[in-house]
């Protein structure tokens, strides 16, 4: 089978395309004829040893894929050869064929093409268990949504809207908010023109947004806990301007706030029964018209080096796909 691999940490340009043998299951496996990856920021992080994750050489990135089973362990019951399923991966996935703990592993609703599906998993996995078990949004509340224009931050959009929050979504340029507007947005700011705090403070009429959804950090962490309302949470989802902050703790204790971090990867293995049940709603949710999951860009396998480039640069909005079949 083709596979990207990773050979060495380095950029993206250092990955290779070869032929390699297909992996052999375990008893609690699948194994998983690839026929789309999605691109996720951890993707760009991991080919550089800078993830919480580091493979053993050689590896191939890609933490979320969608394809057809192929085979299946002993100890796997749910699921046959045939089924259509989207998997968390971890790594693996820029490649032809995967193997996968099959508690990873979902079917995929009949009305859903195997590029949306590739798109679908991590980014409202994520969204769906920050916004459901981690910062407990009610019906009413101020959802304000930093990096609204890629994979989580439209994800968090369309979540927030379904459940019933009022949702600003926040963005570098016009273009990206229209995307976000398009997915449900109630209000705008363009941090790039005006002061992100100000901005939450004149939408919130003085009191702040009740719950933040950060998948950013930096500086713009920075202003937005400086504008959360009394009792509000910000949520810790991710790093993508590449600067890790730090909180003067005052200030969650002026607030009464809470901030919140979100591992969607771990509440998955550690609490799958509630993973099950957020993605019943999601895939309900998609059914009825709410989510609209957007792959703005597919590459072939062999162009898996560009598409982590232009994520890790923020070029692209909504999923990157790398399509192997």
């Amino acid at each position: 089978m083709k596979a990207v691999l990773c050979k060495a940490f380095g950029p993206a340009e250092t990955l290779v395309l070869e032929d390699i043998a297909s992996p052999a299951i375990k008893k609690n496996e699948i194994l998983l004829d690839v026929h789309a990856a999605g691109v996720n920021f951890p993707d760009t992080l991991i080919i550089e040893g800078k993830y919480q994750f580091k493979p053993p050489f050689p590896f191939s990135p890609g933490g979320e894929a969608a394809g057809v089973v192929s085979e299946v362990g002993e100890k796997v019951s749910h699921l046959k050869v045939g089924d259509r399923v989207m998997a968390l991966t971890g790594w693996g996935s820029f490649a032809e064929q995967v193997a996968v703990p099959g508690y990873n592993v979902l079917p995929i609703p009949p009305s859903m093409d195997f590029n949306t599906a590739a798109a679908f998993s991590m980014t409202y996995g994520t969204s769906m268990h920050a916004l459901k078990q981690r910062a407990h949004l009610q019906p009413g509340e101020t959802l304000l949504v930093l990096g609204a224009s890629g994979g989580v931050g439209l994800a968090a959009v369309e979540i927030g809207k379904a459940m019933g929050a009022r949702v600003i979504a926040a963005a570098s340029s016009a273009d990206k908010l229209a995307i976000a507007k398009a997915a449900g947005a109630d209000e705008l700011i363009n941090y790039s023109e005006a002061s992100l705090k100000d901005e939450i403070k004149r939408l919130t009429d003085g009191n702040g947004a009740d719950v933040i959804y950060d998948p950013v950090g930096g500086d713009l962490f920075d202003q937005a806990v400086r504008a959360i309302a009394w009792n509000g949470r910000l949520l810790v989802v991710g790093f993508a301007s590449g600067r890790i902050p730090e909180l003067p703790v005052n200030l969650a204790l002026l607030k009464g706030a809470a901030v919140v971090g979100v591992f969607w990867g771990s509440f998955a293995q550690r609490q799958p029964q509630d993973n099950a049940a957020n993605f019943q709603q999601l895939f309900s949710w998609y059914a009825e018209g709410k989510l609209k999951p957007l792959v703005s860009q597919v590459y072939p396998l062999e162009q898996a080096a560009q598409a982590i480039n232009d994520l890790g640069q923020r070029k692209a909005v909504g999923k990157v796909v790398v399509q192997t079949r």
